[in-house]
């Protein structure tokens, strides 16, 4: 059988799922070197329940922040909520006192009425309190959670870029994204706690009234619901930490399968399949271990209904020892009955919330470590000085770049000058260090040997901002904004205030009628997924993509395979374009276009990080090197 017909065979084998090796199964992430671990790994219990007064501070904070008004009106309406349950139980303990003893049984009656009344007034007072406690909480808690999230949000968007290739920085950060959900149940549990709290305070003072044994004994009768509790909280906030690169893995894994524009490859390539039995299989291993942990806490919850069971016939027997021994009396006695039901309510949801705040803490905590912590570790903290205004020239002297987990530099010892009014093309193969490059002259990564310099001035020591205030970036993988079409080439930053500037630069680049036809001219909204929105074909978002940079007018323009997707007739206006624009700025193109390369006035050949060739288009093409090579390879196609 002959190679083509081996080949043929297995193709028709594999289409009729005859002698097809099984899909294999994802492997389990392993986190190689994750510095941020869940909240509770390096606590103790003790330092854990003492982190809880912290946390609920920091919610405060923010709550205090966004809208005092209401958190006064929610502390007071707690504390008068509070102060009505006393008054309840105290005027219970008065009727009781009155209605159990001795005369007929109206004039009883009548003597207790104002007793009645008072609980009536105390009542209705702590129902409004309580209303009003829950319209204050639900004014403030969505936007708590909101300015957690905002917090998460710049937090991120503060980060070196080569945080994002960090070990773990992933799964830390989803973690943290956890956190800012259970911040929203946080803020309920923490008004309930201190609800119940406040109502559990005058619940004892009522208690320790009748007989100061009772106290104790109800603090006993509760306290094994709450170590459950606490224990319940520790195994699921552990299943959640070790869940959490598989989680992240298959939530990149469901944005993969759901975009529209992977839709045709995954059709036309038959991979529904797979990648459903890679979903499936690790939604299985999360689950799997969720309904472990289950066990777990149904263990630790009926070990705590027994021992709470025997604690609480306690309480009971010792109130009944009392009555029976003469030690109260019986209207004492009845007055006990409803003060202990209700400490044993307020004590009860004092723990149950006590331990929902446990648990809400154990996953707010891994935000805060991280909007804190790790975050401020990575944040872009470079000097306060100034990058040069319009660089003449930028110098990379001896610079090696490494990626994280690489063992060979993608930079490796490069020493290369940029000057202003030249057209410098970078080309090389895959993997030759061209974008890093790009990456480098633009401050978006820093060296690890070496220096970057504008006009003499090493980018390490310029806040960062005021170098890509002059920069013009048109990335390999730029990003399709969902904003209107005005604003995904103005990038929020308009230079005048009408829209004549933005017409002109897509006249430049070619894109002036498509736009025109667009349903809503600049305001049409560049997202097919929305409503009344729509999209541009690949060609098209790339001169979109160049637009942003020729709008900018940047004193440095740096274009990564600007015009991979555009036809023959748009790659020679856009590169037309940049050659005109060019006297004013820097300008840097990284193109595997070589034919493209013959606008540049000087072309750098890269290999393995390094520069193997420089010269012009024509001292090049028949230099006998790689880019000869690769030219001649580009013509053969």
């Amino acid at each position: 059988m002959s190679v083509v017909e081996g080949l043929l065979k297995g193709a028709q084998g594999r289409r009729d799922g005859v002698g097809r090796p099984p899909m294999p199964e994802p492997r389990e992430p392993t986190e190689k070197r994750a510095r941020l671990r869940s909240a509770f790994e390096d606590a103790s219990f003790r330092g854990m329940c003492l982190n809880i007064p912290s946390l609920l501070a920091d919610i405060a904070k923010m709550a205090w922040a966004i809208d005092r008004r209401d958190v006064l009106v929610l502390v007071g309406c707690q504390v008068l909520s509070g102060v009505s349950a006393a008054v309840v139980l105290a005027a219970v303990g008065e009727a009781m006192a009155l209605l159990v003893g001795g005369g007929p049984v109206s004039e009883r009656v009548r003597q207790a009425l104002p007793a009645l009344a008072v609980l009536a007034l105390a009542a209705g007072v702590g129902r409004v309190a309580s209303g009003l406690a829950a319209w204050a909480v639900a004014r403030v808690k969505p936007r708590v959670m909101s300015a957690a999230d905002t917090a998460l949000v710049e937090a991120m968007v503060s980060v070196e870029v080569a945080a994002f290739n960090r070990a773990g920085f992933a799964e830390e950060h989803e973690r943290a994204e956890t956190g800012v959900t259970r911040c929203d149940r946080m803020f309920s549990d923490a008004q309930a706690f201190i609800a119940a709290l406040v109502r559990l305070v005058t619940a004892f003072g009522v208690v320790t009234a009748l007989h100061p044994l009772m106290l104790p004994v109800l603090v006993l009768a509760v306290m094994p619901s709450g170590v459950g509790a606490v224990t319940e909280a520790k195994i699921e906030h552990r299943t959640n930490y070790l869940n959490s690169a598989n989680r992240n893995l298959r939530g990149m894994m469901r944005s993969h399968v759901t975009a529209s524009n992977l839709a045709d490859e995954v059709r036309a390539n038959s991979m529904r399949s797979y990648l459903l039995f890679w979903y499936r299989t690790l939604s299985r291993r999360n689950d799997e271990r969720i309904v472990r942990a289950a066990g777990g806490q149904l263990r630790a919850n009926l070990a705590a209904a027994a021992f709470g069971g025997m604690c609480l016939c306690g309480a009971w027997a010792t109130l009944v020892w009392l009555t029976v021994s003469g030690q109260v009396s019986l209207a004492v006695s009845a007055t006990a009955v409803v003060a202990v039901r209700t400490a044993l309510g307020s004590l009860s949801n004092a723990v149950g919330y006590c331990a929902a705040l446990f648990r809400s803490t154990l996953f707010l905590g891994d935000w805060k470590r991280f909007v804190d912590i790790t975050t401020a570790e990575l944040e872009m903290s470079r000097g306060g000085g100034r990058a040069p205004r319009c660089p003449e020239t930028i110098r990379v002297e001896e610079v090696t770049y490494c990626y994280p987990g690489r063992t060979r530099p993608a930079i490796d010892g490069l020493s290369l000058t940029f000057r202003r009014g030249e057209v410098v093309a970078v080309v090389g193969e895959n993997g030759s260090g061209k974008s890093t490059l790009t990456r480098l002259i633009t401050g978006l990564n820093l060296a690890d040997k070496g220096t970057v310099l504008w006009d003499g001035v090493d980018l390490a020591g310029v806040a960062p901002e005021t170098v890509w205030s002059q920069t013009g970036l048109v990335p390999q993988f730029f990003a399709r904004w969902p904003l209107p079409c005005r604003e995904n080439i103005t990038l929020g930053q308009p230079r005048t205030w009408d829209d004549e500037a933005v017409w002109e630069v897509l006249e430049t680049v070619g894109l002036r009628q498509a736009v025109q036809e667009l349903p809503e001219g600049l305001d049409t909204l560049l997202a097919r997924e929305m409503w009344g929105g729509v999209t541009l074909s690949g060609g098209q978002w790339q001169r979109l993509a160049c637009a942003r940079a020729v709008y900018r007018q940047p004193a440095v323009l740096v274009l990564d395979e600007p015009t991979s997707e555009m036809d023959a007739r748009g790659e020679h206006q856009i590169f037309q374009v940049l050659k005109g624009m060019s006297q004013d700025r820097i300008t840097v193109i990284v193109t595997h276009q070589l034919e493209n390369t013959k606008i540049a006035d000087r072309i750098i050949v890269m290999e393995r990080g390094q520069i193997i060739e420089e010269g012009s288009f024509d001292q090049l093409v028949k230099g006998g090197g790689l880019f000869e090579e690769l030219y001649e390879l580009g013509r053969d196609r």
